[in-house]
């Protein structure tokens, strides 16, 4: 593909630790140990309708540069629309918005989870999508108010070394992890912020002190913490540990790279609860954004056939939106999972999470 032809870049900064925003998410990047926030980097356009010097569409992605940027790559290709794009974690991405506010230069923010959408959303930062675009998607996987919508979704799961475990040794739900035999068994990443939106959904399902209660007995049983899903899977199925808490897609990875013999497999909890809950990486689009146009374009993309049978394929992802997508084989179909009655539109308070999360001392 050929490089876009506008090489201008981002300014890149740093942002302050601790980071106090008055809006919320106080403290967010003390509180959290998210991918540093990189430089815009442009994607490919065509050479057929390149966009005018100074009309790039700029994209702060929560997602990883090594799964999204052949999709945007793609989407700069066909639409001659410049394109930059600023990596970072999702829940820094969405302080560093706020932390410009008005002087943002982002149009999208293409985040990890529903959770940082909806923090935003509160906050008044994202535009009501078009109906066209909103109604594409399910309603239970997008804002309330359409301030954003899911493009794929992703389920809790426990990974499990099939060496050690089979899954009738594993429990029913997340409170059989507090058990004593699974004492310094058990991963978990509560600076990723799928994790967060998991501990949103169980404040939201169970209450503020059942979510309390479980996040105490989880570090009183010694549960070993790690900076993201990925090594959790890598140290179950190297025997660190037993089990993890992970999305579902990271399994089909290492499967797809290291083969059948992978000694790690993915268990859905039977009983419905925030351990089964679907989740999403979504989009919205920026108050103050630049090219309205362009970013309305973007998003209609991401939900376009092509771009979800990209997320069904490379990320092993599940499809919200298009026709007669297929899915790997190896994943449970969605339907078959016991998932609870959970809007996603009501993991707005990350804030309250964190806040949660550092009081219990998961964030130490």
């Amino acid at each position: 593909m050929k490089l876009a032809k506008s090489n201008r870049r981002l300014l890149h900064f740093s942002v302050p630790r601790p980071l106090l925003l008055g809006l919320f998410l106080p403290a967010m990047l003390a509180l959290t140990s998210c991918q540093p926030v990189a430089p815009a980097t442009p994607a490919a356009s065509s050479d057929a309708a390149p966009a005018a010097a100074g009309d790039t569409l700029v994209i702060y992605s929560g997602r990883s540069e090594n799964l999204v940027d052949p999709l945007i790559k793609q989407f700069a290709e066909e639409t001659g629309i410049d394109v930059e794009v600023r990596y970072g974690g999702t829940a820094e991405l969405a302080s560093t918005i706020l932390e410009e506010g008005d002087n943002s230069p982002a149009d999208v923010f293409f985040a990890q989870d529903a959770g940082s959408l909806g923090a935003l959303g509160k906050a008044g930062r994202l535009q009501t999508l078009p109906e066209s675009v909103l109604s594409l998607v399910p309603a239970d996987l997008e804002s309330h108010d359409g301030a954003w919508v899911g493009v794929s979704g992703r389920a809790r799961v426990l990974v499990y070394n099939t060496g050690e475990l089979t899954e009738q040794d594993l429990p029913a739900d997340v409170w059989g992890l507090t058990d004593e035999k699974w004492r310094g068994r058990v991963g978990w990443a509560p600076t990723n912020a799928s994790f967060q939106s998991f501990i949103t959904a169980m404040r939201v399902l169970e209450g503020e002190e059942r979510t309390r209660e479980w996040l105490e007995a989880m570090i009183a049983n010694d549960v070993q913490t790690y900076d993201s899903n990925a090594p959790i899977v890598a140290a179950t199925a190297a025997g660190e540990i037993s089990v993890g808490l992970v999305n579902h897609y990271y399994l089909y990875r290492f499967l797809a790279e290291e083969g059948e013999n992978f000694a790690a497999r993915n268990y859905h909890f039977p009983q419905p609860h925030a351990g089964t809950m679907i989740n999403v990486a979504g989009v919205g689009i920026l108050t103050t954004a630049r090219h309205p146009d362009a970013a309305v374009r973007f998003v209609e993309f991401l939900l376009s056939n092509e771009a979800q049978q990209y997320f069904a394929d490379q990320t092993f992802e599940y499809p919200l939106a298009g026709e007669g997508i297929q899915t790997n084989d190896l994943i449970m179909p969605i339907d078959e999972i016991a998932t609870p009655e959970l809007d996603l539109g009501d993991l707005d308070d990350l804030e309250g999470t964190l806040r949660l999360l550092q009081e219990t001392g998961a964030l130490d």
